[in-house]
């Protein structure tokens, strides 16, 4: 059991004790702390209270916060598109509508839970019990080629090459709109969101993010666009396009256009993902080509 202790500022006073819990300790969902205040485990000036309590400065509030427990990932038989494969490495052409690694809410149907069944005990451990393997992410509605470490060594080196921005990383894109340059660079810092946990946004203070747009095509109310990250954020390209009024089709989270088309997120594929090998030192791309949605999708266009 963890206890956190603060005092309430002027900022603060008379916001709902939930709300000041969430503003102070922005891992923890809303709901999870009216939950911890339910089961007694915060408390203002030595005394329990309800998640409606009205903050005054100088209260004095105490939250008691259990340790964390990981519940046991359990392999499935879930077919793989499989692109690379060797002692070091495994390349996936991961699915739209599966999410990459366990969390709240999804601990089956993942990636990890897929691997576990093709890989066994050959997955780096780097990441926790609860990512084996897993070096980098891609949305859940995004579809493409993402790596996979089976030993420490390579998750390290290959980490180190994430960390060093010299990985290729381009993706494949439909946007709303016409965009009129052939080719621009967005160059944005990206932060978490003022006020919603989900989602990333253009912040002064946020980390550098640059996106390499080149257009691939344009059609009567789209365009469909090539991406090269420079950096890896989280989510961005998808804000990138966003901040320029451009935000991705089916992309419900950073847009409210409407689409005619029937889609499942955001049309983002990750094409291609070129790394140096852990072992070997040479340098090694793999392609995954278009889902067939997309390609209906431009046909479509």
């Amino acid at each position: 059991m963890e206890e956190f202790w603060f005092q309430i500022t002027e900022e603060m006073e008379e916001e709902r004790i939930d709300k000041c819990i969430s503003m102070l300790i922005d891992s923890l969902s809303r709901s999870y702390i009216q939950k911890l205040i339910k089961e007694e485990a915060v408390s203002v000036n030595g005394k329990p209270v309800k998640s409606s309590y009205r903050a005054k400065v100088e209260d004095e509030v105490s939250l008691l916060l259990p340790e964390a427990k990981e519940p046991d990932i359990l392999p499935e038989d879930i077919p793989l598109d499989i692109l690379y494969e060797d002692q070091d490495l495994i390349i996936v052409n991961k699915p739209k509508g599966m999410v990459v690694h366990p969390a709240a809410g999804h601990y089956s149907q993942t990636l990890v839970n897929a691997l576990l069944y093709h890989c066994g005990k050959e997955l780096s451990g780097i990441g926790g019990v609860m990512r084996p393997g897993i070096v980098h992410r891609i949305d859940r509605d995004t579809t493409g080629s993402l790596v996979v470490c089976k030993n420490d060594l390579a998750h390290r080196i290959v980490a180190d090459q994430f960390r060093e921005h010299s990985i290729t990383r381009r993706y494949l894109a439909i946007c709303h709109g016409v965009i009129k340059e052939d080719f621009l660079t967005i160059d944005k810092p990206l932060g978490r969101h003022p006020t919603d946990r989900k989602k990333f946004a253009v912040r002064e203070n946020g980390k550098r993010a640059v996106t390499h747009v080149k257009v691939l095509r344009r059609f009567q109310n789209a365009t469909y666009l090539e991406c090269v990250l420079e950096t890896g954020r989280t989510h961005q390209i998808r804000v990138h396009m966003a901040s320029i009024g451009h935000p991705l089709l089916g992309d419900e989270l950073y847009s409210n256009r409407k689409t005619p088309f029937h889609l499942q997120g955001q049309t983002l594929h990750a094409e291609v993902i070129g790394l140096r090998h852990p072992s070997t030192g040479e340098y090694l791309e793999a392609r995954a080509p278009l889902p067939d949605y997309f390609k209906h999708l431009l046909e479509i266009l």
